[in-house]
């Protein structure tokens, strides 16, 4: 069982006195332990009314990135002490950021705005600005289908920041490991991570000097195709021969080599789709988006 300084008897006693001193529905709390954790705090409160959050001491900017995150609105109900016990307090998070977390203990955010219903494909204006040229959100939010993100996937994405993002939010309790190549990117890339206040995000500038071998063994892999692909996969198969692999491109000749490729690494093409989007401009016009491939394969059995 995974170790935590909330016992189950400690949380009990928290969501009684939660029960008792604030005006919250039990069945309706997410609990967020966020105790030495890579846990994403501000997506889970983005995405979720009231939150119910166990934290150690050391978080002195946590209401201010709260605040930068447009969530000012929230309200807070904590107590001054590490016991679930005494006088109970309430303030907006506007009114405390410039306060930090000096003890551990746990406190409730409520969102009236939270945004319940979550969104693959998220918009572009949302990512940070920088070196990167985002997807649109309509093939991103297929990509996000292909990939098939689970809660605890560890999942390695090569040179897709919005990818990355969106499957770290999904990964709540796995991690996503996110290489980037050039400096620039990987700017980009931390830029993002701490806009989205992803925890879960390892970023690496390359799979060189088995660097894999120190990071969480990742369940899939989503690649933009270049030419270091072959070595790619070699790497990602040497820590996970079962791994999945989704691979991006719009390069004509990179498509025709994969199926060398697949072979050459013992991999079979389980699914190959064409994604073409279009929108109609503000002058009336079909106006296309890149057109990329996107072929899906895994190591065959035996």
């Amino acid at each position: 069982m995974e170790q935590t300084m909330f016992t189950n008897e400690l949380v009990l006693a928290w969501l009684q006195y939660f029960s008792q001193n604030a005006p919250i529905n039990l069945t309706k709390l997410k609990m967020l332990d966020i105790t030495g954790k890579n846990k994403n705090l501000l997506p889970t409160v983005m995405s979720n009314r009231a939150v119910l959050v166990f934290t150690d001491a050391g978080h002195p900017d946590i209401f201010y990135d709260m605040w930068n995150a447009e969530l000012g609105d929230c309200d807070i109900w904590y107590n001054e002490g590490s016991e679930p016990s005494g006088e109970i307090k309430h303030n907006k998070v506007s009114d405390m950021i410039n306060r930090g977390i000096n003890a551990s203990a746990a406190m409730l955010i409520m969102n009236p705005n939270a945004a319940t219903n979550y969104q693959i494909g998220i918009e572009n204006s949302r990512f940070s600005c920088g070196s990167v040229q985002y997807v649109c959100r309509e093939v991103r939010a297929i990509i996000m289908s292909k990939l098939n993100v689970g809660d605890q996937d560890n999942i390695c994405i090569i040179s897709g920041e919005s990818i990355a993002v969106e499957a770290a939010i999904i990964a709540a309790e796995g991690s996503v490991i996110a290489v980037e190549y050039d400096h620039r990117d990987r700017v980009t890339m931390k830029c993002n991570v701490d806009k989205f206040g992803l925890n879960n995000v390892i970023i690496i500038e390359s799979l060189n000097d088995d660097i894999l071998a120190n990071l969480p063994v990742p369940d899939v892999a989503f690649i933009v195709a270049s030419p270091r692909i072959g070595s790619e996969i070699k790497s990602l198969l040497a820590v996970n021969p079962d791994m999945e692999f989704v691979i991006y491109t719009l390069d004509f000749e990179m498509l025709t080599s994969l199926p060398a490729l697949f072979r050459e690494y013992g991999l079979e093409r389980t699914e190959a789709i064409h994604i073409g989007v279009s929108r109609v401009n503000s002058k009336k016009m079909m106006e296309p988006f890149p057109a990329p491939w996107l072929i899906s394969g895994r190591r065959v059995n035996g």
